[in-house]
């Protein structure tokens, strides 16, 4: 099993740079920022812009992964999503990991516009992920959609990838799961949202059970967020607990967050600690 932790975009980078340099350091795989314009459980908290984040992280690493957790069409355009995902990748020196997702909460409206139902959600993310994917892979992009359009997009030889960035894609249903397996280089998911953990893990189950159907026994990285309903770092034997009933169900990587002083992900880097000396190993491949 691989393991990852979020870093929020809320830190000057005096104050985050250590944090990047420190998940590295402790043998994390991949590390992540969230891609929002706010998030709902921080919306009195300063907050930075997650492409300049990305690429001053890769600055201060060189191993860890970087990745978005999540991206989504709700303020962000393929084409110009295009520039900054191949700037990442060139800087990083292709540690870029692309997390995509239909979005939801408070970026949904901030701009404005008018409210989508689930199911217009579902079909911009599918000329979203279609259209990023042509973009990053070929050249002179001509593309008209109900959300999005381009006119002669470039991504000059140069920078056409071959293979692209991946893709690691948020899904819960069936079509936005078909999606995810059809772009995507893994899945990603925080499970069904409720405050009891019980509950919550059977949602993981369920959707973990539904992604097994599409696949229809191929195999496919399956990344699971660990904190929605109770924080994994709260304690060493709950990161153990989670860790193990993930491992039973198939997943190949899980993802906690950076330990924050207080409020949501409320926790001490002691207890981080000992989870990458005391668990980590245990499950690590």
């Amino acid at each position: 099993m691989r393991f990852g932790i979020t870093i929020l975009p809320e830190y000057r980078w005096s104050e985050a740079a250590p944090k990047w340099r420190r998940a590295e350091d402790l043998g994390f795989d991949h590390a992540w920022t969230y891609d929002h314009l706010t998030w709902g459980g921080l919306q009195d908290s300063p907050w930075y812009g997650t492409t300049p984040t990305l690429t001053a992280a890769a600055l201060v690493t060189s191993t860890i992964k970087l990745g978005t957790f999540v991206t989504s069409p709700n303020f962000r355009h393929p084409l110009t999503l295009t520039r900054d995902v191949l700037a990442l990748d060139d800087i990083s020196n292709g540690r870029f990991l692309c997390g995509i997702g239909s979005g939801g909460g408070i970026d949904s409206s901030i701009l404005g516009g008018d409210d989508l139902t689930p199911r217009q959600k579902v079909d911009r993310l599918e000329e979203f992920v279609e259209l990023l994917d042509k973009l990053l892979t070929t050249d002179k992009v001509d593309y008209k959609g109900e959300y999005f359009e381009t006119r002669n997009g470039r991504t000059l030889p140069g920078c056409v990838q071959q293979p692209r960035v991946p893709f690691i894609m948020a899904a819960n249903g069936p079509r936005s799961l078909r999606l995810a397996t059809r772009y995507g280089a893994g899945w990603v998911t925080t499970g069904l949202k409720s405050d009891d953990f019980d509950t919550w893990f059977g949602s993981v189950r369920d959707l973990s059970h539904r992604l097994d159907d599409v696949l229809e026994g191929r195999s496919f990285d399956r990344y699971l967020a660990l904190d929605s309903a109770r924080y994994s770092l709260s304690s060493v034997d709950a990161f153990e607990d989670v860790v193990g009933r993930a491992a039973e169900l198939g997943f190949t990587d899980v993802i906690t967050h950076w330990p924050r002083a207080e409020g949501v992900y409320a926790g001490t880097e002691d207890t981080l600690e000992r989870v990458v000396a005391e668990v980590i190993p245990r499950w690590g491949g």
